[in-house]
């Protein structure tokens, strides 16, 4: 069973879809209860992160996921505003806490100063740098991205890169900690695979 965590921020019925398409029992839940009873969790958003921030404090949902993840080693796959939680700290609407699971802070992309449109929305190459999370999938595949600010990491960390602009990171792993700045459960075939390899411990 995968827990879909759900702060009432962004589109998680999209991930329930995915996985249901891939026959992958899971729940969609705000429950601390439903991360303690689930195998793996997958964490989406879209949104704010100072917002989705305040939301993890206030419901307790924060230290269950820290809990969960760090001693338990339950595998998390953040998405998109999920994937950005999982760094210390971001700096969307103020300075706040992340989950602390992903050494790093959340900034505004420097798009804007080579003249490109934020939010970045749309399909982008992906440089996967052999992490594992991208096995069976081509190198520079596409994957679709809908935001305005990155993760910089703090430290030895794998990651993979895409551009926009510049670079910046478009998935990242430690141990049973998984991101991934691109949605893959609207990414097609590409996307539905990499979803494929996290249900099956391929990271």
């Amino acid at each position: 069973m995968i827990t879909i965590i759900d702060l009432g921020l962004g589109n998680v019925n999209s991930v329930m879809r995915a996985l249901n398409y891939l026959k992958v029992s899971n729940r969609v839940s705000s429950e601390i209860s439903d991360l303690e009873e689930a195998e793996k969790l997958i964490f989406p958003g879209v949104g704010n992160f100072f917002e989705a921030s305040k939301r993890l404090e206030i419901n307790g949902m924060k230290q269950a996921i820290r809990e969960q993840v760090l001693e338990l080693g339950k595998p998390i796959l953040g998405i998109c505003l999920g994937m950005q939680l999982l760094a210390n700290e971001g700096e969307e609407g103020g300075i706040s806490k992340g989950l602390g699971l992903i050494d790093g802070r959340v900034v505004r992309m420097s798009s804007e100063k080579v003249g490109l449109r934020l939010p970045h929305i749309g399909w982008n190459d992906v440089s996967h740098r052999n992490l594992k999370l991208f096995s069976g999938i081509d190198e520079n595949a596409c994957f679709y991205f809908v935001h305005s600010y990155a993760l910089e990491l703090e430290g030895d960390v794998e990651h993979s890169l895409s551009n926009y602009g510049t670079d910046f990171v478009a998935a990242v792993k430690k141990d049973n900690i998984i991101g991934t700045q691109f949605h893959p459960e609207k990414s097609q075939k590409d996307g539905l695979k990499l979803l494929t390899n996290f249900v099956n411990g391929v990271f």
